[in-house]
């Protein structure tokens, strides 16, 4: 699948490369915003149909989706937008020979027609690049029948499937005759929160529920094997535990000031040498700590902003309250903000009732060789307000889109489903769900152009639009399936390089 690395490189490749301006190999995040170049996704697999309602909760889903729709008629279009803006050889003039109406369709790796790109890259066919070494595989086969506490036979089973195959079971849970060996991973979807890319380093995540463990045993075992990261061996950046974390009781490994747990749905590169990280239901104090202690003395960031946020089902992580859509504009939730018809209730609420502090937003910014001397920050706006003037140099004025347009209750029902939760194509053009119509509406107001996944496509197949050219967008996905999994595009997304802004 993937072209050589950087280490296996002829000076004749580098000529070529240095001529074509190709970016394999390069592992690179230092915005929200900048040109997206690569990515790591994960189609929707077979273990997502495997969700039930005893389960959904245990398995962190708030209801059951239809795989097959969510396959065909909403990640298909993700998949296809994804690869007409970073791999449009991939998909140009295919378009209605492969996709919903056909046989053909782009969604899974193990397919005869997959797209097969080293831009939009499929977590399950790293999986299965380094199952194909004896050693990984017989490794990797021993640790999840371990955590899964399977039989000793399963782990002889198990080693008699090819790479492919053993990929996809190790992620469903379940053979191909669809029995199932251990629970799915419904939400390896959401590449974003395996990990995160912070300038040049990855930073591994350390998920909060047990649901997530298999999913971090196997992103750990391909940063560390896959070629594709072979040069970034020594930046890959594990949060250690508390040292003294064995010798404390149940009830105190379970605090926040000693539990060290990241979900990357936590953590925004926001500008070259600033870092924000979330403290939330799934990231602990104790965790962001850590990672500020290690990207400081790594000298990646001078700035590191920790946001807390009220510890919710509803919010999960700060990509769910906020995500930034161009230098100057943000898309966020009002009632976690300053102003608007959402925070004026939000006020008055919080004037009647008994304050409790674990529900307010509390957000301190530290600088590196400072971090004694802490600045508080009122609000996300001033925050926001001060990123894109002071670390990325806007000059126009800075505008906030709030979910819902603002209007009660539609703020906090379409931050719900995501409306919030955008991943930038480039600046200025983001992806997000359709269902969110009020949002939308606030798009439109700001001047932005808001059209579908299917009609934009259309566009660029008969030539009327490009990718290059496309500006002030905000593209629509089909959501009724994909909303049901509790994350937007930016949760469903890992970007590993991204041109400088």
């Amino acid at each position: 699948m993937f072209m050589k690395t950087e280490t296996q490189l002829t000076e004749s490749d580098r000529h070529v490369i240095a001529e074509q301006g190709d970016t394999t190999g390069r592992i690179n995040v230092s915005s929200e915003i900048g040109t997206l170049k690569r990515l790591l996704i994960h189609s929707p697999d077979r273990g997502l149909g495997k969700v039930i309602p005893s389960k959904a909760q245990d398995w962190l889903f708030e209801d059951i989706v239809h795989l097959d729709m969510m396959r065909r008629d909403e990640y298909d279009y993700y998949v296809k937008i994804l690869l007409y803006f970073l791999d449009p050889d991939k998909v140009r003039g295919k378009i209605a020979q492969i996709g919903p109406d056909s046989d053909r369709s782009f969604f899974k790796p193990d397919h005869a027609d997959y797209f097969k790109s080293d831009k939009v890259v499929d977590i399950q066919c790293l999986l299965s690049d380094i199952l194909a070494d004896e050693v990984i595989r017989t490794r990797l086969i021993a640790a999840i029948c371990g955590i899964e506490r399977t039989s000793f036979r399963t782990q002889q089973q198990l080693n008699e499937y090819d790479s492919t195959e053993l990929a996809k079971i190790m992620i469903s849970g379940s053979l191909p005759n669809l029995t199932m060996l251990f629970a799915p991973l419904p939400n390896f979807i959401f590449t974003r929160d395996i990990g995160i890319v912070i300038n040049d380093h990855i930073l591994l995540n350390k998920p909060a529920k047990l649901a997530r463990t298999r999913e971090a045993l196997l992103t750990q075992y391909i940063f560390f094997n896959h070629p594709l990261f072979a040069d970034y061996q020594d930046k890959i950046i594990e949060i250690p535990d508390n040292e003294h974390a064995f010798l404390l009781s149940d009830a105190d490994t379970n605090r926040d000031v000693t539990r060290s747990t990241l979900e990357g749905g936590d953590v925004m590169m926001i500008a070259k040498r600033h870092l924000i990280l979330g403290v939330s239901e799934r990231t602990t104090l104790y965790a962001a700590q850590q990672v500020m202690r290690l990207v400081f003395s790594k000298d990646l960031v001078d700035t590191v902003t920790i946001i807390k946020i009220p510890k919710k089902r509803d919010y999960m992580h700060i990509d769910t309250v906020f995500t930034q859509v161009k230098r100057n504009i943000w898309v966020l939730l009002g009632s976690l903000a300053r102003t608007g018809d959402e925070a004026k209730k939000r006020d008055v609420l919080h004037f009647f009732a008994p304050k409790d502090m674990s529900e307010e937003l509390k957000i301190v910014q530290f600088i590196k060789g400072q971090e004694q001397k802490p600045i508080e920050i009122e609000n996300l706006e001033d925050l926001l307000t001060g990123i894109s003037i002071n670390d990325l140099g806007a000059t126009e004025p800075v505008q906030f889109i709030y979910s819902g347009n603002n209007e009660f209750p539609f703020g906090a029902r379409e931050q719900w489903t995501d409306s919030c939760n955008l991943l930038a194509l480039k600046d200025g053009v983001v992806i997000g769900y359709d269902r969110n119509e009020k949002t939308a509406d606030a798009f439109r107001e700001a001047g932005f152009e808001v059209i579908g996944a299917a009609k934009l496509l259309e566009r660029f197949e008969q030539g009327q639009s490009s990718p290059d050219t496309i500006q002030h967008t905000f593209i629509m996905l089909p959501s009724a399936e994909l909303s049901r999994a509790r994350g937007g595009s930016h949760c469903m997304s890992l970007p590993l390089l991204r041109e400088d802004v």
